[in-house]
């Protein structure tokens, strides 16, 4: 009787081990790579390297982009550029990240805009690329366009 309390004890015990084990396991990510980065083109307002950050729960994800080479000349408020940024699906078609998110920005600084919500579907497959980031600053309209894709590659939603 003894070895057999023993036998379901150490069963139950590796079992617990077990399950907390998976509880504090890492979760994995929804969408893959969670950045990126690309070469972008804003015209008139300059250009060059950005990184683009994506989060996803479900069918919600928010991007966030952080334009290392384009700066602002004058100091932005937190929140006041509106912002849509539309990336290309592969197989046709775009999906739409918008909002008015962005940190106070101090004049001369690289640009932040996001987080920036957006619905994506399973398998849903993003590029830049064929894309565009549209700023509204002031009433200013700004048009950014990536120059090549983005890399590592697509941003790939579970």
């Amino acid at each position: 009787m003894r070895g057999k309390r023993s036998t379901t004890g150490a069963a139950l015990l590796a079992g617990g081990l077990a399950v907390s084990g998976l509880a504090f396991a890492p979760s994995a990510a929804a969408v893959t790579p969670q950045s990126a980065t690309i070469t972008a083109n804003c015209g008139f307002f300059g250009g060059g390297q950005a990184t683009l950050t994506a989060t996803q729960n479900g069918t919600a994800a928010t991007l966030t982009l952080t334009a290392t080479a384009i700066t602002t000349p004058i100091a932005l408020g937190q929140d006041s550029i509106t912002s849509t940024l539309t990336l290309a699906k592969s197989g046709g078609g775009t999906v739409a990240f918008t909002g008015t998110k962005n940190p106070a920005t101090p004049a001369g600084t690289p640009v932040t805009v996001g987080p920036l919500d957006g619905t994506v579907a399973s398998g849903d497959t993003l590029d830049a690329y064929g894309g565009s980031l549209k700023m509204t600053v002031f009433g200013i309209p700004i048009t950014c366009t990536a120059t090549a894709p983005q890399a590592p590659g697509p941003f790939v939603f579970d």
